[in-house]
């Protein structure tokens, strides 16, 4: 009925354009066969490479219908590469002039995450604001739904998806992509497009030409740039090959390699498509791990190591997955031929990234890059890239090149997908070939004392962890016979942001009613577990850094302390064990943590979190290796629980934990935490009083520097035109012959006169250059110097040399260690209170200066600025 009324009514467009965008494997391949009524795009498991037009007749008009490549969920925009960016902008230009809609397709037979929300949101922007009035969303797998209605799911799914189809105007449709054969889904889908087309007054989307025409330009320069890669990189091989095929030898007898990379990446489906494997677990690698196999006529050792976190440096590892990853150099005696540095394809490098590879990579040792090949994983999800275009496009500040090139341009592609595809092993083992060639058929030989230190340390940490393991089980021996169970519970997270403290209280109440991400706000839920009434406080996290934290969150962290009269038995600080501990977060727990009161640490618990993250080792040898983590255990008196949230069906890990919290209220006596809540609130205003001083104390010390840096600038800026000045006044070589009547000669000047006039020139244009280089910089200085104002400081001027000028006065580098000194001499100036009360700051008791100033400027500065 619904389709005989669709063909009879007028459509508002003859011609329709469509662009149907999305996540990956969101159905849009299967919806766009679905709207034609023809299988002309392949789905399935095959993914989309690239942006395809189809059309076709449906209803009496011509559809045109564009398939894109779908992008990864819940992913940053700052983490899509480069090229899916610019891809993703030309999308319109497949269906001139332009699409009267673009279908953002849904699946709804899973969660739409505020994370997915994110996603979608920025990659709109690409698009512009406008593009939203072309949206509509269109939901997938709607046989999922059973009874229920799209609406209902709309509702219940939660505020993101609700946001998503406000944001479309609430245009939205449902396809039962497993019901082809109702065409009327169709027709009604066509139907709500013309209602969105009458709205836009019969308009399309129209893109910035401009913009358009700078991509295809950028990519144009690419492909350049990488068709000279290709062609210096094949130069490299045939020159390879002849070195080869001069010593004779066509295969490696041994080979041992061993795979790096961050996590995710697909280290493992590397070392199983090498070794021709296919079973995999899923699991994450936590153990450095050798496997053996044979590819044609070569014996192969691949070595697997632990991941670190993309896109954080080695000083923010764990200090367990350093050491792991260092011992797997030991796995493979003498040493390594070939270590392969995977990274991914499909996501973003850029020179953060960049940086956390290198910092882990040179943990091995100096010579390591000699014997490194880069192998990119994912190589189906490249479509028609090549990889050397994803090289030279990719990332900020060139970031993918220079790391290519310091692999001296050894790089390699993996399907992983395919790895029955025999020819990528061959390829790869030339390519191994070839370095090991180069490197004299020399394996990498670690440093023993590398060995030697990890054995210590591994004895050390074993002895430590033994030793911890009898002091927690006599504290526990000591509470033999008291009675200890609690007929309720009331219980606080605190931790960092994304540290796992909304999981955890989940895992503790046995249901989801904490939203990860989301917590900006202490929020209290309730229930029963265990026989016990449980009271669980979520709090908001924290900043990693404490210069990061504000007062705002911080008293919203205090404030969960009022939501449980007359306090809490148990304060659970959560601490993720996949990151490292520093001293940074130690700092910063502890000025969180000593807001409440000193008293606080007898009812805290270290809860560790992402316990499947750990290898497998004891907790107590991970606390261990880690100095800031034996501070925090021990500041804790030892009580420490680990969890792993992803194993929710484990009800032993929650049982155990209130057995630790009722050992712990037993130690107490009973007694709850609640502090004065005044004293909390005062503590609070002390500490970001005394923030405010020291950023006021950092602007005036920034202030010395640049007027010091001012003046070196000046006097380096005076010195060149003193140079060029001479050089002005000096004659040259063909003047002085003229000079002395050699008109003839000059006329006809040597080549060598000529090289040396055009080096004068060049030298005077450096010059130039310079001075003016230093005028941008001076001025920069002056309008910072002219913007700021004076606070009271004491004369630092004589407390650090003054840069040489030969070591380029105008890049602050040059200042930093020492800028880092007096900044760290700031954080531990004294904060008092004078006679009238207020707060001082008192620069006796750390520097030598016998001054104190008082806070009470420091308000009015920002009253008055």
């Amino acid at each position: 009925m619904e389709e005989a009324v669709a063909v009879t009514k007028s459509p508002f467009l003859s011609e329709v354009r469509l662009v149907l965008i999305g996540a990956r494997w969101a159905g849009k391949s299967l919806s766009a066969n679905t709207i034609l009524r023809e299988k002309k795009f392949d789905w399935g498991r095959n993914r989309t490479p690239h942006s395809e037009m189809k059309e076709g007749v449906v209803g009496g008009r011509k559809l045109a219908v564009v398939d894109t490549p779908g992008w990864r969920s819940a992913l940053s925009l700052s983490d899509v590469p480069q090229r899916d960016k610019q891809k993703f902008r030309l999308n319109v230009s497949k269906c001139p002039p332009g699409p009267d809609a673009f279908l953002l397709v849904v699946p709804v037979d899973s969660a739409f995450s505020r994370e997915q929300k994110m996603t979608v949101e920025e990659h709109m922007r690409l698009l512009g604001e406008h593009a939203w009035r072309f949206t509509m969303v269109l939901f997938t797998f709607g046989d999922f739904l059973g009874d229920r209605t799209i609406e209902e799911h709309i509702e219940n799914e939660g505020q993101a998806l609700r946001w998503l189809t406000e944001k479309c105007g609430n245009r939205y449709h449902m396809f039962n992509n497993k019901n082809e054969e109702d065409s009327s889904q169709v027709s009604l889908l066509l139907e709500k497009i013309d209602d969105m087309a009458r709205k836009n007054n019969g308009r399309h989307y129209e893109a910035d030409e401009h913009i358009l025409k700078t991509i295809k330009q950028k990519q144009e320069e690419v492909a350049a740039r990488a068709k000279e890669r290709r062609r210096r990189t094949e130069e490299e091989r045939q020159r390879m090959m002849k070195i080869i095929q001069a010593g004779n030898v066509r295969t490696i007898p041994k080979l041992q390699v061993v795979l790096l990379g961050s996590r995710g990446v697909g280290k493992t489906s590397v070392g199983n498509t090498i070794l021709g494997c296919k079973e995999h677990d899923g699991k994450r690698t936590v153990l450095s791990v050798a496997r053996h196999g044979s590819v044609d006529q070569t014996q192969v050792t691949v070595v697997d190591t632990p991941g670190w976190w993309k896109g954080f440096l080695a000083v923010d590892t764990s200090q367990t997955v350093k050491d792991e990853m260092l011992r797997g150099m030991f796995l493979c005696p003498p040493g390594p031929h070939v270590f392969l540095l995977v990274i991914d394809a499909d996501t973003a490098f850029n020179a953060k990234t960049r940086d956390a590879v290198m910092s882990h990579v040179e943990l091995l040792g100096e010579a390591v890059w000699k014997h490194t090949i880069i192998v990119f994983s994912r190589g189906d999800w490249l479509g028609s890239s090549s990889i050397e275009e994803i090289i030279e496009g990719e990332g900020d500040g060139q970031a993918l090149q220079s790391l290519v090139e310091q692999c001296e341009n050894r790089y390699h592609v993996f399907n992983n997908k395919n790895a029955d595809e025999d020819t990528q092993v061959t390829e790869l083992l030339e390519k191994i070939l070839g370095t090991v060639t180069v490197n004299a058929w020399q394996p990498f030989i670690p440093d023993q004392q590398i060995f030697m230190s990890l054995e210590t340390k591994r004895r050390f940490v074993e002895e430590g962890a033994i030793r911890r393991q009898k002091r927690v089980q006599a504290q526990r021996n000591l509470l033999t016979g008291i009675e200890k169970k609690l007929e309720e519970v009331k219980i606080v997270l605190l931790g960092q942001r994304f540290s796992g403290k909304s999981s955890t209280g989940n895992a503790i109440l046995r249901k989801e009613v904490f939203s990860s991400g989301q917590d900006e706000q202490c929020r209290k839920e309730e229930g029963e577990v265990d026989g016990r009434r449980v009271t669980v406080i979520d709090t908001p996290g924290w900043r990693r850094e404490s210069s990061r934290c504000t007062e705002q969150v911080d008293r919203e962290i205090v404030r969960s302390l009022s939501l449980s009269e007359p306090g809490v038995h148990a304060v659970l600080l959560v601490v993720p064990l996949d990151l490292k501990f520093t001293k940074t977060e130690k700092e910063t727990v502890e000025g969180h943590v000593n807001l409440f009161d000193a008293s606080v640490w007898k009812h805290t618990l270290v809860l560790f979190t992402h316990e499947d993250k750990l290898p497998n080792k004891s907790i107590e040898e991970h606390i261990e290796r880690e100095d800031s983590l034996c501070w925090l255990v021990d500041k804790c008196e030892s009580r420490y629980h680990t969890m792993n949230n992803m194993r929710k069906s484990d009800r032993s890990q929650v049982t155990k934990l209130f057995e630790k919290i009722e050992d712990m209220v037993a130690g107490n006596n009973g007694r709850l935490f609640c502090p004065n809540m005044n004293d909390v609130s005062m503590r609070i205003s002390e500490k970001f009083s005394r923030i405010q001083l020291k950023n006021v104390l950092k602007r005036r010390l920034e202030n010395e520097y640049r007027k010091r840096e001012l003046q070196l600038m000046n006097d380096f800026k005076t010195t060149l035109l003193d140079l060029q000045e001479d050089l002005d006044e000096t004659p040259s070589s063909s003047k002085r012959e003229a000079f002395f009547g050699g008109q003839a000669k000059s006329r006809d000047r040597t080549a060598g006169q000529k090289k040396r006039e055009e080096r004068e020139e060049k030298i005077k244009a450096r010059i130039n250059e310079a001075v003016e280089k230093l005028n941008r910089e001076i001025l920069k200085s002056t309008e910072f110097l002219s913007s700021s104002m004076d606070a009271v400081m004491p004369d630092l001027k004589e407390a650090t040399p003054a840069p040489s000028v030969s070591s380029s006065s105008y890049k602050r580098q040059n200042t930093t260690s020492s800028f880092d000194k007096v900044l760290g001499w700031l954080s531990h100036l004294q904060i008092n209170r004078n006679n009238d009360n207020q707060l001082t700051l008192d620069f006796s008791r750390s520097s030598g200066y016998n001054s104190r100033v008082s806070l009470f400027t420091v308000q009015e500065y920002f009253e008055n600025k």
